[in-house]
């Protein structure tokens, strides 16, 4: 079973016609800047949370990378610590 629309009746009225036009032309525009202010608000939003982010990472308040606990042997905070395997590409992965 389909769903078939009943077929649509334009108006002969020119007048009709016109206002119909400048209707669907004023709702598009009402979407149009609705879409806009919902991209500023969360434009500003963003721009103030990392405002905020950068002044307390500049104060000292918060870090930016999570200090290493006691348990690791590396005090360099520039080395990467992790579990690695060498997959080669002639043998199957299992996942």
């Amino acid at each position: 079973m389909r769903f078939v629309f009943p077929p649509i009746r334009r108006s002969r009225n020119p007048l009709a016609r016109a206002l119909s036009v400048v209707a669907g032309l004023a709702v598009l525009g009402v979407l149009l800047v609705f879409g806009v202010v919902v991209i500023g608000v969360l434009l500003a939003g963003g721009l103030v949370f990392l405002a905020v982010r950068q002044w307390k990472l500049a104060r000292g308040g918060a870090t930016a990378t999570p200090r290493p606990s006691a348990s690791h042997t590396s005090q360099d905070p520039k080395v990467l610590e992790g579990e690695f395997v060498v997959i080669r590409q002639r043998d199957p992965v299992h996942h």
